[in-house]
């Protein structure tokens, strides 16, 4: 599957383009600040319905549009090589009372999770140093997003907890405010116990898929110097006793059993519900007094280990850096093996990060056939052979103009 056609109308800097990906390879070139990022943006929008930068949708519309009578941004897509998704658009609407969302898939309307998983995406940014250094939050988002693209079950859950953990902290509010019979929590428990061991479950599978590829592209990327362990740190004492330590990093054994969504129960969904059960019990009076939620996998982390050595506090920002740039080429063999399709890679300004060999690396995982559209500020940074089978464009103030193909 590959994306053919892209048009954007007053989106970010862009106040029309229209451009064609005829390549395989796509290097758009172009000093700072003058819409490489916004473009590769406006891809990863089409695809997942969510920006990985701004804040609310309201920053994406061009600010010479808000002079206009309704204020509108619409970016348009077409794909080969897929008979369920042709085309792609979302128009995104400023009233004065709201902004609207409009998506639709083949000139019908959608809804986002609809379109999730359609088009599959991995998205590399220098701002993704953030997922190594910064808050658990991020790589939540991280991790939810990338499990979302391979499996939309996950994405129907993780909705639903969403909205269950926002009922039941609602009630835990009022009960601190006015206490009451505490057996009202019981059906949102069970709700939260549910989803939440479903979301647990799949997230275990995947870090251990992740963890195993890590293991093979992070010392390509390091000159052999370095063994990468990714775990993830569980809100739940899933091992231990009850009221143990919440925070706690699963064994990789355990999360290669975690069994697929799509399969039936697996033995570790069962443990995962029942220890989730008791520790509800355990900290329902500390919950109620906090009017919150204390543990599930909205609190859950991940953590990147060298050595033993927690890269989230002590990696250098090399370290940090080239983790995030193997934890997204990672991602990609990842989806590769789920779906059987290559992803769109999308790279931004990545090579001026890199030194020559990582760069020669980066350059030779590509697969011939996958997609991949790339910024940069120098073209000296690509070898010769990867330069020759790209269009080379060339990107200034929004503007784009073929260098070579």
């Amino acid at each position: 599957m590959r994306l053919t056609h892209l048009a954007l109308t007053n989106f970010r800097n862009y106040v029309r383009l229209d451009l064609d990906f005829h390549n395989r390879v796509t290097v758009l070139q172009g000093d700072n600040a003058q819409g490489k990022t916004n473009l590769l943006e406006a891809i990863y929008y089409l695809v997942t319905a969510d920006s990985p930068r701004a804040r609310t949708d309201r920053e994406l519309i061009n600010w010479l549009a808000n002079e206009e009578l309704t204020p509108f941004a619409r970016l348009e897509a077409r794909v080969e090589g897929s008979e369920a998704l042709r085309e792609v658009s979302i128009v995104i609407l400023k009233t004065p009372d709201r902004l609207q969302k409009e998506i639709r898939i083949n000139g019908v309307k959608r809804r986002a999770m609809d379109l999730i998983g359609q088009l599959k995406t991995v998205l590399f940014m220098p701002q993704d140093i953030d997922l190594i250094a910064g808050s658990p939050d991020a790589r939540r988002r991280y991790l939810d997003t990338a499990i979302c693209q391979i499996d939309r079950r996950y994405s129907r859950s993780l909705r639903e907890y969403n909205r269950v953990l926002s009922q039941r902290n609602s009630l835990l509010r009022r009960l601190r405010e006015r206490p009451g019979d505490p057996h009202q929590l019981d059906f949102w428990n069970q709700r939260l116990i549910e989803k939440g061991s479903q979301l647990i479950a799949r997230r275990l599978e995947i870090v251990g898929e992740l963890d195993d590829l890590l293991q093979d592209i992070h010392p390509r990327l390091t000159g052999g110097e370095e063994r990468l362990r990714l775990l993830y740190r569980c809100t739940l004492p899933l091992e231990g006793e009850e009221g143990s330590e919440i925070h706690y990093q699963l064994p990789l054994h355990m999360a290669r059993a975690s069994a697929p969504m799509e399969g039936g129960e697996a033995m570790s969904s069962a443990h995962i519900e029942a220890v989730f059960h008791r520790q509800l019990k355990i900290r329902q009076q500390e919950e109620t007094e906090r009017g919150m939620t204390l543990m599930g996998p909205h609190r859950d982390d991940l953590r990147f280990l060298v050595g033993g050595v927690d890269m989230c506090t002590y990696g250098s920002r090399g370290q940090q850096r080239t983790i995030a740039i193997s934890l997204k080429l990672a991602e990609m063999e990842l989806i590769r093996s789920e779906t059987g399709e290559d992803p769109i890679l999308l790279l931004d300004d990545v090579m001026s990060e890199l030194d020559e060999a990582r760069r020669r690396y980066l350059m030779g995982v590509i697969d011939r056939d996958q997609q991949v559209i790339i910024t940069t500020t120098h073209l000296d940074s690509f070898a010769p052979f990867f330069l020759e089978q790209a269009t080379v464009s060339r990107i200034e103030g929004g503007r784009i103009e073929i260098l070579s193909s």
